[in-house]
């Protein structure tokens, strides 16, 4: 009966370590997908920027500043979120990001492989809920974004 109590231990470990990992990967995917609409949403944005702009130019108007600074807002709340999405993914996985070159790396890592520079350590402190990320990175992430994307852009031509 003994070995039975076994199998039935390693097949009941064996599930729950499978399960926790496909709900992570959905989770990612998920994640994933609201990054992609979040992109998408932006360069709609994008694109009825420059349609206003254009025509503004051609019929010799005044440009409405306003209008365009509401779409601007709204571009940076999507940045925003884009940001705070991959860090979530990157927390499924159990890894952090390079502070100055954004590669993805252990959460162990005291360097970055890719570029060298140190990283700070991380604290067995209870991390942040969703909302204080966001509003945490709302301050910061501009400069990030942008970088992100870059590399993004490049990975995808490659």
């Amino acid at each position: 009966m003994e070995i039975f109590e076994k199998i039935g231990d390693a097949a009941s470990k064996t599930y729950k370590f499978t399960a926790e990992k496909t709900s992570k990967i959905a989770k990612e995917t998920k994640k994933r997908m609201e990054i992609s609409d979040y992109k998408k949403e932006i360069k709609d944005i994008y694109v009825e920027i420059g349609e206003t702009v254009y025509e503004k130019y051609v019929t010799d108007q005044e440009l409405n500043l306003e209008e365009l600074q509401e779409k601007c807002e709204r571009i940076q709340e999507l940045s925003d979120k884009i940001v705070v999405c991959k860090d979530e993914i990157l927390t499924l996985k159990e890894r952090k990001q390079c502070k100055n070159c954004y590669e993805e790396i252990e959460l162990s890592a005291n360097y970055c492989p890719n570029c060298g520079c140190e990283q700070e350590r991380i604290s067995e402190e209870p991390s942040e809920s969703s909302e204080e990320k966001e509003n945490t990175k709302e301050d910061e992430n501009l400069e990030k974004e942008e970088k992100l994307e870059e590399k993004t852009d490049n990975n995808e031509e490659e």
